[in-house]
């Protein structure tokens, strides 16, 4: 079986995020990036099932600019066989992204495609479905265990209420939350390896999709900073507050 794992390059989850002087955006310049973590665990379940002799190639993907090599190289050193770089140097919105992986899947042609529920920047939790939606393929959101057998693949997914298990017909989207796997790190040799393995590089405007934004960002700006907090002397102070200060009761 063939994985195709779509991955993003974001600013590092450890790093403070800083706005543009002019509230433009998020400032990227000399900022340290890193793979989405949710894109982490998709890349960490597919190497899983290859080491289980479910798949026997898994193609990973990603939309961004020359740098975003180095985070495609990294899944290589994870265990990925071939890497794909689509070359935009716009940040393309959910939507655009969703078609260029559709042209991609029709190319590459894979049983199954795993991908991150969200991106710890956009947090949109959009790609997935979208690309389910245009594909006409069965969906498996916020997979917390992936069992693939005699064609169709078995996810166990977190809801509200507990878990829930779907039987999926291959192919199908699976896409990943944080309970699914614990990602493995790169190991010396690999990242070696990783430096042999095919890397293509293919233009967004060869791919002939539609990526024109369906939104226009007006004003990015910091949260404001929250005030210290207090403290009582007595639950009756307490209820007080919350009462006739705060007036949540």
């Amino acid at each position: 079986m063939k994985i195709l794992v779509a991955i993003k390059r974001v600013i590092d989850a450890n790093v403070k995020v800083r706005v543009k002087a002019d509230n433009s955006g998020v400032e990227t310049a000399n900022v340290k990036m890193s793979m989405n973590p949710f894109c982490e665990i998709a890349v960490e379940e597919a190497v899983r099932l290859k080491e289980q002799g479910v798949a026997s190639e898994i193609v990973v993907v990603t939309v961004g600019n020359q740098q975003a090599q180095e985070t495609l190289r990294t899944a290589l050193a994870l265990g990925a066989d071939k890497a794909v770089l689509v070359k935009s140097d716009e940040q393309l919105e959910p939507l655009a992204v969703a078609k260029v992986l559709k042209a991609l899947v029709e190319k590459e042609e894979p049983e199954m495609v795993i991908l991150g529920k969200q991106s710890i920047d956009g947090d949109n939790n959009q790609t997935g479905q979208m690309l389910a939606a245009m594909l006409g393929w069965g969906q498996g959101t916020f997979a917390s265990k992936v069992s693939p057998s005699d064609g169709k693949v078995e996810v166990t997914r977190e809801i509200d209420g507990g878990l829930q298990t779907l039987s999926l017909p291959l192919p199908a989207v699976v896409t990943t939350d944080l309970r699914l796997n614990e990602p493995r790190f790169a190991s010396l040799p690999n990242i070696m390896k990783a430096k042999r393995k095919p890397l293509e590089e293919v233009a967004v405007a060869d791919l002939d999709v539609d990526i024109a934004p369906r939104t226009k960002v007006l004003k990015v700006s910091s949260p404001p900073a929250r005030k210290a907090g207090i403290k009582v002397e007595s639950v009756a102070e307490l209820v007080d507050k919350l009462k006739n200060e705060a007036k949540v009761i």
